[in-house]
């Protein structure tokens, strides 16, 4: 089938010539504080801890050695230490700006409460955003959906501290 290296070859382009410069115009100064803001919010409420990453594109050995951005997403979550908090009840939000993809990587102790399809259907409602160019406005929802879920999962409770920065990532 022909589609299949068309495919992987147009990945590969876009990985190529998406740069930071592209984050920063997805993603200007007032947009992440706007993203900033909804998380600090949210983390009111709730005793989880939501973390923003985002990075532009992967090196094009690892496009080519077909990286999922679910795959990318678990190993940001280790390297940003999101697993390591007191409750494990920490919760990324990773968006690859290449692949137009968003992934939802939550810690276990949340995990198992809120379960799979509901992050899924988080990340489907943010990804239709960014596919009409309303990056911040949906990453803004997609916290705010997190930051519900947390409330009902994972309450905030008088000992709670901010354990993460609420500051989005630029990888």
């Amino acid at each position: 089938m022909a589609t299949k290296p068309i495919a992987r070859a147009r990945r590969l382009w876009r990985h190529l010539v998406t740069d930071r410069g592209h984050v920063h115009a997805a993603f200007p100064p007032e947009e992440l504080v706007r993203v900033e803001n909804a998380i600090s919010e949210g983390e009111r409420t709730h005793s989880g801890q939501v973390c923003f990453a985002i990075e532009a594109a992967l090196p094009a050995a690892r496009v080519w050695q077909r990286v999922s951005p679910r795959e990318r997403a678990l190993e940001v979550f280790g390297l940003l230490r999101v697993w390591d908090t007191e409750r494990n009840d920490g919760v990324l939000v990773y968006v690859l700006l290449a692949d137009r993809d968003v992934e939802i990587v939550a810690d276990r102790g949340i995990h198992a409460r809120v379960g799979q399809a509901a992050w899924e259907a988080i990340c489907v409602r943010m990804e239709a955003l960014l596919r009409e160019g309303r990056y911040a406005e949906g990453i803004a929802l997609g916290v705010k959906e997190i930051s519900a879920l947390l409330a009902t999962h994972s309450p905030r409770g008088g000992d709670d501290r901010n354990e993460l920065s609420d500051r989005p990532i630029i990888l």
